[in-house]
């Protein structure tokens, strides 16, 4: 039993055949065969002798006449026909011998167009669907309604036909019909168990297919996979640069916090006179009977003066007359110093910050 022939896959077979269906006949089938025709012809010649000469593809009218059979070649006593039996025809019937309607039906019906015609037959014909080989096609459509045409003919007289192609030696490729105006519609009546097996060249098509579609796919993962490439290489690109700029962030806060800094000093330097006017002072303030035995300057402007005077009471007010220092005064209690006869003193101040603007000595 064939699996394919299961009630489980009917809906997958009538699917396929709507598909096939709207690939019959259309442009996009007379281009692909205009294409392989195209690329057949630049094959070498021994490419084209494995795969057959192509398609050969004739159309024949209904009913068929002498010179017809003549060219068909019917069979001979022992079997063999002539070379041009083994081609593919395309069977035109007279529009008498079938039924054509003119319909119109909604747009959507056209996405299932043999399945929704195929419940309506008896509305449109005076047989059921168990009765009619039919196709239909679409002739023009606008924005809600399109325009059909159903052709149909009896399954007994259909087969009538097959049956003397076949004593023909005819290999039959669709079965079309000619309107009155002698015109193929572009149909096929052909039933699906009648049409002729996939021949190399139909397979050699689906290869051909197979490979476009993977090239095609292949194509798109590279421009992908580039366009991924060229989105990192950016993104590492804005990383570097924001480390960069988080690196000059640092380095001008730094350098602002230095400058800061320097500035700062600049000022606390500025703002205290210098050690030099600072000597300068405490010399002509402290006259020629005192001497310094130690002198410290802290960096906040503290002054710390040690030494011996022959008049160590009134050394408050010589300091007062120094203008680097003010808030002079003693640190413990002058002693005298028996060695040399003067007062040994301890004195503290603090250094006048408005001297820096004072012109030095």
């Amino acid at each position: 039993m064939n699996p394919l022939n299961s009630t489980a896959l009917a809906p997958l077979r009538a699917q396929v055949e709507r598909l096939l269906g709207h690939w019959r006949g259309s442009p996009a089938q007379r281009y692909w065969r205009l294409w392989l025709s195209e690329l057949h012809g630049v094959l070498p010649a021994r490419w084209r002798a494995r795969m057959g000469s192509g398609p050969q593809i004739r159309t024949l009218d209904w009913p068929l006449s002498l010179g017809d059979a003549a060219l068909v070649g019917a069979p001979t006593g022992d079997g063999v026909s002539s070379t041009l039996s083994g081609a593919r025809h395309i069977l035109l019937l007279p529009a008498s011998t079938v039924l054509i309607q003119h319909l119109s039906v909604p747009v959507i019906a056209t996405r299932n167009l043999r399945d929704v015609l195929g419940f309506e037959l008896d509305k449109h014909t005076p047989f059921n669907a168990t009765q009619l080989y039919f196709d239909a096609k679409v002739v023009s459509r606008d924005k809600h309604q399109a325009r059909v045409v159903l052709v149909a003919i009896l399954r007994e007289r259909l087969q009538a036909i097959l049956d003397e192609c076949q004593q023909q030696g005819l290999v039959l490729q669709a079965v079309d019909v000619r309107d009155a105006h002698g015109t193929p519609l572009g149909i096929d009546l052909l039933p699906a168990h009648a049409r002729p097996k996939q021949r190399a060249g139909n397979r050699i098509d689906r290869w051909l297919l197979a490979i476009s579609a993977t090239l095609l796919l292949g194509c798109m993962l590279l421009w992908l996979d580039a366009r991924q490439t060229l989105l990192d290489d950016m993104q590492n690109s804005v990383a570097e640069q924001r480390q960069q700029v988080a690196q000059l962030q640092r380095l001008r806060s730094e350098l602002l916090n230095t400058r800061g800094a320097a500035r700062y000093l600049a000022q606390r330097k500025l703002a205290q006179p210098a050690l030099t006017q600072v000597l300068a002072d405490l010399t002509d303030c402290l006259g020629a009977d005192t001497w310094l035995e130690q002198l410290e300057v802290s960096d906040s402007g503290d002054v710390t003066l040690s030494g011996q005077s022959a008049s160590a009471s009134d050394l408050i007010n010589r300091v007062k007359g120094c203008h680097s220092l003010v808030d002079a005064q003693f640190q413990g209690i002058i002693q005298p110093d028996t060695d040399t006869g003067k007062d040994h003193f301890s004195l503290r101040a603090h250094l006048r910050k408005e001297a820096a603007d004072a012109p030095s000595a």
